[in-house]
């Protein structure tokens, strides 16, 4: 279990550090940077390589925002082999609605709860 658990901090750590270098070294905005991390999962996923990878590394590859990318194309592909082309579409909303549904409703619950310092 010790080993799953080094791995997941380490592969985490190093996707992370890839991101604080894109905005240091590299100068890109916030938003490029997201982008080109979603963008780097999604391709690692096209490829079949994302799931050895997040088996692999568990939580260190599952949590940092190149999942997302992942679960976009993974859930594309699945449903455009059961429903064709607009599986495509479908695929990629039935995957990840519940985490960005998750998120809305916990976002807003926290707004309800704490209030803003200024």
């Amino acid at each position: 279990m010790l080993p799953m658990f080094f791995w997941a901090f380490v592969i985490g750590g190093l996707i992370c550090v890839i991101g604080q270098l894109m905005f240091d070294v590299a100068r890109l905005t916030p938003a490029h940077t997201l982008t080109t991390l979603v963008v780097a999962g999604a391709i690692l996923d096209g490829l079949g390589l994302y799931e050895p990878f997040a088996d692999f590394a568990g939580a260190g590859a599952t949590i940092p925002i190149t999942s997302f990318g992942n679960a976009l194309v993974h859930g594309a592909m699945q449903e455009a082999e059961t429903h064709g082309l607009i599986g495509v579409l479908t695929g990629m909303f039935e995957v990840t609605s519940s985490g960005i549904s998750a998120a809305i409703v916990f976002g807003f619950i926290g707004a309800l709860i704490f209030k803003p310092k200024g």
